[in-house]
């Protein structure tokens, strides 16, 4: 559901809708589906396209201990197999849970280090997809094997995409959403790969973390067992979820005390260093560059209530009110929040007021996360605010309930014509 609710907006918005032109060769035709068009494409097109669509608008799933975003290439990929495959909604869901099993811990393993210089959803994305395409396309323990050997070599995805205004970084997660389909794909055809090529002397671990080695012992304790998926963020705004603590905690003070624009003197906002490197930017000039920037969104927390898809629109990013605010944040580093990172997303925040007074609000995690998490009526709600001005208000209800009913012998191919604008289904 959460996934859907990402794409369906990504899906009509560059990049997506350049990489569609772009390949226009490979669109058209083909035994997969681009979303929301329900244009047939290939099926490395299409997880490539959808996967991008994912991480368009910043709302994507998050797994907090890997600092990575499992579902926008995981389930590209898992799609476009299942849709190549012909198969049905209980082996997409074993494929889905796979991928993110299989990452997730990937991720926990070569962070926070990794994180340093690329970005895990690009990376360890791969990874997702060809273990999600693994099993939807039946592969052996063998075959599995070196498709995760093959995407490996192929996994790549800088953070310097962050520090611009660039479309890159949605285009990391479909890239790493084609490259596992394709390494599955391979495999399945007998290209076989490094078998050492995550733990190796000149692999991923010690090349993408710096660390002598990779704890595969680690990585596959519990196994089968213990949850990772279970253990998911959902994102409860429309922004990098470096800022979403500082948003939870503004919001929080100023419904306790009735604070608006005018009331405000200052804002403090201690957070961890990543927060402050990725998101510190007072005076984003585009969209993109709001999304990421902590001012920004606390502003428009104060002022708008919310930072949902509106307040990345043109009268919001214009508004004199949210700007004022925004240059009235002071982001620094708190140790505390430091030293709980990456394990705890937390933000310390106080707003001083033009009459004196100092309120304070300490975010230990943030809305959305696994402690204190969005309810199944709050994931409804947010597909509903996404998808409708997609589908339709019918058309969105009735891909929801198919959502929720997921599993069974019913084939992949219908759920994913149930999720096209309605021209595509006439």
């Amino acid at each position: 559901i959460d996934w859907f609710a990402a794409t369906l907006p990504g899906g009509v918005m560059p990049p997506a809708t350049l990489v569609a032109r772009a390949l226009a060769d490979q669109v058209g035709q083909g035994g997969a589906t681009l979303l929301p068009a329900g244009t047939p494409a290939g099926g490395q097109a299409a997880a490539l396209i959808n996967g991008t669509a994912a991480h368009t608008v910043e709302f994507d799933d998050i797994y907090r201990d890997g600092l990575y975003h499992p579902g926008a290439p995981t389930i590209a990929a898992a799609l476009a197999a299942a849709e190549l495959a012909a198969a049905d909604g209980d082996t997409l869901l074993a494929g889905v849970v796979a991928g993110y099993e299989v990452s997730n811990r990937i991720a926990a393993a070569v962070n926070p280090r990794h994180y340093d210089f690329w970005h895990t959803t690009a990376t360890v994305g791969c990874f997702g997809g060809a273990a999600a395409a693994s099993v939807i396309l039946g592969l052996d323990e063998r075959q599995a094997g070196h498709a995760l050997a093959t995407v490996t070599t192929m996994a790549a995805g800088l953070q310097q995409a962050f520090l611009a205004d660039a479309m890159s970084k949605p285009l990391h997660s479909g890239r790493a959403a084609e490259a596992g389909l394709l390494a599955a794909r391979l495999a399945a055809e007998g290209v076989t790969g490094a078998l050492d090529a995550l733990e190796g002397p000149r692999g991923f671990a010690v090349g993408r973390s710096r660390d002598p080695v990779i704890d595969g012992e680690a990585v596959t304790a519990d196994l089968g067992a213990d949850w990772t998926i279970t253990r998911m963020t959902f994102k409860n705004h429309a922004a990098c979820g470096h800022v979403h603590a500082a948003v939870d905690a503004v919001r929080a003070l100023a419904d306790e005390h009735g604070l608006g624009e005018a009331d405000v003197e200052r804002i403090e906002v201690g957070s961890y260093a990543k927060s402050k490197e990725i998101c510190g930017n007072p005076t984003p000039a585009t969209v993109f560059e709001a999304k990421f920037s902590l001012p920004y969104c606390v502003g428009a927390a104060l002022v708008l209530g919310s930072v949902r898809r509106a307040a990345f629109e043109d009268a919001a990013m214009a508004d004199p009110a949210v700007r004022s605010v925004a240059a009235r944040v002071v982001h620094t580093v708190d140790p505390d929040c430091q030293a709980a990172f990456p394990k705890a997303r937390s933000a310390r925040v106080a707003i001083v007021t033009r009459d004196g007074r100092r309120l304070e609000r300490f975010a230990p995690t943030r809305k959305g996360d696994p402690d204190n998490p969005l309810t199944d009526a709050d994931l409804a709600d947010k597909f509903r605010e996404l998808a409708e001005p997609v589908l339709g208000t019918g058309r969105a209800t009735e891909l929801l309930a198919s959502l929720q009913a997921l599993g069974g012998a019913r084939p992949v191919r219908d759920l994913m014509a149930g999720a096209a604008l309605p021209q595509a289904a006439e």
